[in-house]
């Protein structure tokens, strides 16, 4: 789970790749830099990130078989939302508890 800002939207293939500025990590099981590109595997801008907006987006981390792939993957049943500050303290809080 982090904040992020979106820089970039490119069409890849089937595939929707996002350039994402990461301004706040609250909770990640993998180290995230300060640029990072995220993927959406559809072409219809589902679910639909604006350029310039931040967004609080809940992600995992991809790894093809072969392991010769190893990306940031924000899948159907993943959480983007647009960021608050109220979001931001729902996140904290929930960080606390878990």
């Amino acid at each position: 789970v982090f904040r992020g800002r979106i820089l970039a939207r490119r069409l890849v293939g089937q595939e929707t790749r996002y350039e994402v500025e990461v301004k706040t990590p609250y909770r990640h099981r993998f180290p995230l830099v300060a640029r990072e590109y995220l993927w959406v595997a559809n072409t219809c801008s589902c679910p639909q990130l604006r350029e310039g907006d931040e967004y609080l987006l809940m992600a995992r981390r991809h790894v093809n078989y072969e392991h010769t792939l190893n990306r940031i993957l924000l899948q159907d049943d993943g959480y983007a939302r647009p960021w608050t500050p109220r979001e931001d303290r729902l996140v904290r809080e929930a960080a606390q508890r878990c």
